[in-house]
Protein backbone atom coordinates (compact mmCIF):
# COMPACT_ATOMS: atom_id res chain seq x y z
CA UNK A 1 0.00 0.00 0.00
CA UNK A 2 1.34 3.25 -0.61
CA UNK A 3 0.32 6.79 0.98
CA UNK A 4 -2.22 7.57 -1.55
CA UNK A 5 -5.03 5.09 0.58
CA UNK A 6 -4.85 6.23 3.69
CA UNK A 7 -5.88 10.25 2.38
CA UNK A 8 -9.15 8.97 1.18
CA UNK A 9 -9.99 7.03 4.57
CA UNK A 10 -10.45 9.65 6.71
CA UNK A 11 -14.47 10.28 7.08
CA UNK A 12 -15.97 12.90 5.71
CA UNK A 13 -12.32 14.54 4.09
CA UNK A 14 -12.08 15.24 0.62
CA UNK A 15 -8.62 14.69 -0.90
CA UNK A 16 -7.16 18.20 -2.73
CA UNK A 17 -4.68 17.50 -5.48
CA UNK A 18 -2.63 20.07 -6.45
CA UNK A 19 -0.42 20.04 -9.91
CA UNK A 20 3.06 21.75 -10.50
CA UNK A 21 5.10 20.94 -13.75
CA UNK A 22 8.50 20.11 -12.56
CA UNK A 23 10.92 22.92 -13.81
CA UNK A 24 8.59 25.25 -14.15
CA UNK A 25 9.12 28.51 -13.58
CA UNK A 26 12.54 26.79 -12.57
CA UNK A 27 13.79 24.02 -10.40
CA UNK A 28 13.85 25.96 -7.19
CA UNK A 29 10.02 27.50 -7.66
CA UNK A 30 8.98 23.51 -7.99
CA UNK A 31 11.05 23.29 -4.90
CA UNK A 32 9.49 25.63 -2.84
CA UNK A 33 5.69 25.46 -3.95
CA UNK A 34 5.29 22.04 -3.33
CA UNK A 35 5.87 22.01 0.67
CA UNK A 36 3.64 25.52 0.08
CA UNK A 37 1.44 23.31 -1.47
CA UNK A 38 1.58 20.87 1.62
CA UNK A 39 1.33 23.03 4.13
CA UNK A 40 -1.38 25.34 2.50
CA UNK A 41 -4.21 21.86 2.79
CA UNK A 42 -3.02 19.50 -0.21
CA UNK A 43 -3.43 15.94 0.20
CA UNK A 44 -1.34 14.87 -2.82
CA UNK A 45 0.83 16.99 -5.22
CA UNK A 46 1.26 15.96 -8.98
CA UNK A 47 4.72 16.52 -10.36
CA UNK A 48 4.22 17.04 -13.98
CA UNK A 49 7.27 15.39 -16.15
CA UNK A 50 7.42 17.76 -19.46
CA UNK A 51 7.06 16.18 -22.38
CA UNK A 52 7.88 18.07 -26.06
CA UNK A 53 3.93 16.45 -27.07
CA UNK A 54 1.48 16.76 -23.82
CA UNK A 55 -1.45 15.67 -25.62
CA UNK A 56 -3.93 15.91 -22.78
CA UNK A 57 -2.96 19.49 -21.44
CA UNK A 58 -4.04 22.91 -22.51
CA UNK A 59 -2.05 25.71 -23.23
CA UNK A 60 -1.46 27.04 -19.54
CA UNK A 61 0.26 23.26 -19.04
CA UNK A 62 1.70 23.11 -22.54
CA UNK A 63 3.33 26.36 -21.96
CA UNK A 64 5.15 25.47 -18.89
CA UNK A 65 6.47 22.06 -19.91
CA UNK A 66 8.17 23.58 -22.91
CA UNK A 67 9.79 26.18 -21.36
CA UNK A 68 10.70 23.14 -18.34
CA UNK A 69 12.11 21.43 -21.33
CA UNK A 70 14.42 24.30 -21.99
CA UNK A 71 15.22 24.82 -18.73
CA UNK A 72 17.27 21.13 -19.48
CA UNK A 73 14.48 19.50 -17.40
CA UNK A 74 14.69 15.88 -17.97
CA UNK A 75 12.88 12.21 -16.27
CA UNK A 76 16.36 11.94 -14.24
CA UNK A 77 16.49 15.73 -13.07
CA UNK A 78 12.68 15.41 -11.41
CA UNK A 79 13.46 12.48 -9.72
CA UNK A 80 15.95 14.37 -7.93
CA UNK A 81 13.63 17.02 -6.89
CA UNK A 82 10.91 14.24 -6.31
CA UNK A 83 13.59 12.91 -3.97
CA UNK A 84 14.75 16.54 -2.58
CA UNK A 85 10.82 16.86 -1.88
CA UNK A 86 9.92 13.85 -0.44
CA UNK A 87 12.72 14.95 2.28
CA UNK A 88 10.34 17.86 2.93
CA UNK A 89 6.83 16.71 2.76
CA UNK A 90 4.89 13.59 4.59
CA UNK A 91 1.87 13.83 1.62
CA UNK A 92 2.17 11.76 -1.36
CA UNK A 93 3.73 12.93 -4.35
CA UNK A 94 2.41 11.47 -8.03
CA UNK A 95 4.16 11.97 -11.23
CA UNK A 96 1.98 13.15 -14.36
CA UNK A 97 3.44 12.12 -17.41
CA UNK A 98 3.86 10.70 -20.94
CA UNK A 99 4.36 6.76 -21.63
CA UNK A 100 7.30 7.75 -24.20
CA UNK A 101 9.33 9.41 -21.69
CA UNK A 102 9.08 6.29 -19.28
CA UNK A 103 9.40 3.97 -22.14
CA UNK A 104 12.62 5.78 -22.98
CA UNK A 105 14.15 5.45 -19.29
CA UNK A 106 13.22 1.80 -19.28
CA UNK A 107 10.31 0.35 -17.06
CA UNK A 108 11.75 -1.28 -14.58
CA UNK A 109 14.68 1.38 -13.87
CA UNK A 110 11.82 4.26 -13.76
CA UNK A 111 9.55 2.79 -11.47
CA UNK A 112 12.52 1.97 -9.27
CA UNK A 113 13.97 5.35 -9.07
CA UNK A 114 10.41 6.05 -8.24
CA UNK A 115 10.27 4.39 -5.28
CA UNK A 116 13.75 5.19 -4.35
CA UNK A 117 12.67 9.32 -4.67
CA UNK A 118 9.97 9.10 -2.08
CA UNK A 119 6.90 8.73 -5.19
CA UNK A 120 3.75 6.98 -4.65
CA UNK A 121 2.07 6.83 -8.03
CA UNK A 122 1.89 7.65 -11.82
CA UNK A 123 -0.57 8.92 -13.82
CA UNK A 124 -0.33 8.52 -17.63
CA UNK A 125 -2.99 10.14 -20.01
CA UNK A 126 -2.03 8.22 -22.96
CA UNK A 127 -1.44 5.06 -21.31
CA UNK A 128 -5.08 3.04 -21.73
CA UNK A 129 -6.26 0.19 -19.25
CA UNK A 130 -5.54 -2.47 -22.35
CA UNK A 131 -2.12 -2.07 -23.28
CA UNK A 132 -0.91 -1.08 -19.36
CA UNK A 133 -0.74 -4.58 -18.18
CA UNK A 134 3.48 -4.70 -18.04
CA UNK A 135 3.66 -1.31 -16.23
CA UNK A 136 1.10 -2.62 -13.85
CA UNK A 137 3.59 -5.51 -12.85
CA UNK A 138 6.31 -3.04 -12.58
CA UNK A 139 4.72 -0.78 -10.69
CA UNK A 140 3.70 -3.23 -8.28
CA UNK A 141 6.96 -4.31 -7.76
CA UNK A 142 7.76 -1.41 -6.51
CA UNK A 143 4.88 -0.24 -4.66
CA UNK A 144 3.72 2.58 -7.00
CA UNK A 145 -0.09 3.32 -7.79
CA UNK A 146 -0.83 3.01 -11.36
CA UNK A 147 -3.64 5.45 -11.63
CA UNK A 148 -5.97 5.44 -14.94
CA UNK A 149 -8.17 8.37 -16.42
CA UNK A 150 -11.39 7.79 -17.85
CA UNK A 151 -13.53 10.91 -19.40
CA UNK A 152 -17.35 11.15 -19.85
CA UNK A 153 -16.76 9.62 -23.66
CA UNK A 154 -15.90 6.30 -21.94
CA UNK A 155 -17.52 3.25 -22.43
CA UNK A 156 -18.58 0.94 -20.35
CA UNK A 157 -16.12 -1.54 -21.28
CA UNK A 158 -13.61 0.67 -20.67
CA UNK A 159 -15.26 1.56 -16.94
CA UNK A 160 -14.93 -1.54 -16.12
CA UNK A 161 -11.83 -2.24 -16.87
CA UNK A 162 -10.23 0.54 -15.24
CA UNK A 163 -12.15 0.02 -12.09
CA UNK A 164 -10.49 -3.51 -11.94
CA UNK A 165 -7.19 -2.43 -12.82
CA UNK A 166 -6.58 1.07 -11.61
CA UNK A 167 -4.67 1.41 -8.03
CA UNK A 168 -4.88 4.77 -5.72
CA UNK A 169 -8.00 6.18 -7.15
CA UNK A 170 -9.52 7.07 -10.74
CA UNK A 171 -8.69 10.19 -12.27
CA UNK A 172 -12.05 11.34 -13.68
CA UNK A 173 -11.74 14.19 -16.60
CA UNK A 174 -14.41 16.56 -16.02
CA UNK A 175 -14.98 17.59 -19.94
CA UNK A 176 -14.03 15.92 -23.04
CA UNK A 177 -10.92 18.16 -24.25
CA UNK A 178 -7.22 18.95 -22.33
CA UNK A 179 -6.51 20.98 -19.04
CA UNK A 180 -6.93 24.47 -18.55
CA UNK A 181 -9.49 26.55 -16.48
CA UNK A 182 -13.03 26.66 -17.17
CA UNK A 183 -15.78 29.50 -16.19
CA UNK A 184 -18.56 26.49 -15.15
CA UNK A 185 -18.55 22.93 -14.94
CA UNK A 186 -20.42 20.66 -17.05
CA UNK A 187 -24.06 20.23 -16.12
CA UNK A 188 -23.36 16.58 -16.55
CA UNK A 189 -20.72 16.24 -14.09
CA UNK A 190 -22.47 14.22 -11.71
CA UNK A 191 -23.95 12.09 -14.13
CA UNK A 192 -20.45 11.30 -15.20
CA UNK A 193 -19.44 10.49 -12.01
CA UNK A 194 -22.27 8.62 -10.91
CA UNK A 195 -22.07 5.96 -13.80
CA UNK A 196 -18.09 5.55 -12.16
CA UNK A 197 -19.26 5.43 -8.95
CA UNK A 198 -21.92 2.30 -9.56
CA UNK A 199 -19.03 0.37 -10.60
CA UNK A 200 -15.57 1.26 -9.37
CA UNK A 201 -14.67 0.74 -5.51
CA UNK A 202 -11.21 3.28 -5.75
CA UNK A 203 -11.72 6.55 -4.90
CA UNK A 204 -12.89 9.40 -7.58
CA UNK A 205 -11.03 12.40 -8.28
CA UNK A 206 -11.97 15.01 -10.39
CA UNK A 207 -9.99 17.55 -12.45
CA UNK A 208 -9.74 19.38 -15.28
CA UNK A 209 -11.08 22.82 -15.79
CA UNK A 210 -11.67 23.35 -11.84
CA UNK A 211 -9.85 26.78 -11.09
CA UNK A 212 -12.17 28.34 -8.41
CA UNK A 213 -13.85 27.77 -4.84
CA UNK A 214 -17.00 27.19 -5.64
CA UNK A 215 -16.42 25.16 -8.62
CA UNK A 216 -14.14 22.78 -6.28
CA UNK A 217 -16.86 22.68 -3.97
CA UNK A 218 -19.59 22.08 -6.20
CA UNK A 219 -17.16 18.89 -7.25
CA UNK A 220 -16.48 17.20 -3.96
CA UNK A 221 -20.15 17.00 -3.26
CA UNK A 222 -20.04 14.59 -5.77
CA UNK A 223 -16.46 12.99 -5.61
CA UNK A 224 -13.79 12.29 -3.45
CA UNK A 225 -11.43 14.75 -4.51
CA UNK A 226 -10.29 17.64 -6.62
CA UNK A 227 -7.50 17.72 -8.87
CA UNK A 228 -6.27 21.31 -9.46
CA UNK A 229 -3.09 22.28 -11.97
CA UNK A 230 -3.24 24.67 -14.69
CA UNK A 231 -4.69 27.84 -11.74
CA UNK A 232 -2.10 26.86 -9.76
CA UNK A 233 0.66 27.10 -12.84
CA UNK A 234 -1.09 30.58 -14.15
CA UNK A 235 -0.67 32.07 -10.27
CA UNK A 236 3.03 30.89 -10.51
CA UNK A 237 3.80 33.25 -13.43
CA UNK A 238 2.89 35.98 -11.09
CA UNK A 239 5.91 35.22 -9.44
CA UNK A 240 4.45 35.35 -6.20
CA UNK A 241 4.40 31.99 -4.44
CA UNK A 242 2.06 33.56 -1.61
CA UNK A 243 -0.83 33.89 -3.74
CA UNK A 244 -0.71 30.23 -4.47
CA UNK A 245 -0.41 29.75 -1.15
CA UNK A 246 -3.56 31.80 -0.11
CA UNK A 247 -5.82 30.23 -3.19
CA UNK A 248 -4.55 26.45 -1.84
CA UNK A 249 -5.90 27.62 1.70
CA UNK A 250 -9.70 28.88 -0.01
CA UNK A 251 -9.86 25.84 -1.84
CA UNK A 252 -9.23 23.85 1.46
CA UNK A 253 -12.02 25.54 3.02
CA UNK A 254 -14.29 25.77 0.48
CA UNK A 255 -13.84 21.59 0.74
CA UNK A 256 -13.81 21.46 4.04
CA UNK A 257 -16.98 23.33 4.50
CA UNK A 258 -19.63 21.09 3.24
CA UNK A 259 -17.59 18.09 5.71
Amino acid sequence: MTRIAPVFNQAGHKALVGYVTAGYPSIEDTLKVVPLLASSGCDIVELGIPFSDPLADGATIQRASFCALKNGVTPKLCLDVAKEISQKVDIPLVFMTYFNPIFSYGLEKFCSDCARAGVDGLVIPDLPPDEGSELEATTQRHSLDLIYLLAPTSAEERIRLVADRARGFIYLISVTGVTGTRDNLPPELGAFVSRVRSVAKQPLCVGFGISTPEQARQVSRIADGVIVGSRIIQLMETGDLETVGDFIKELRHALDKDG
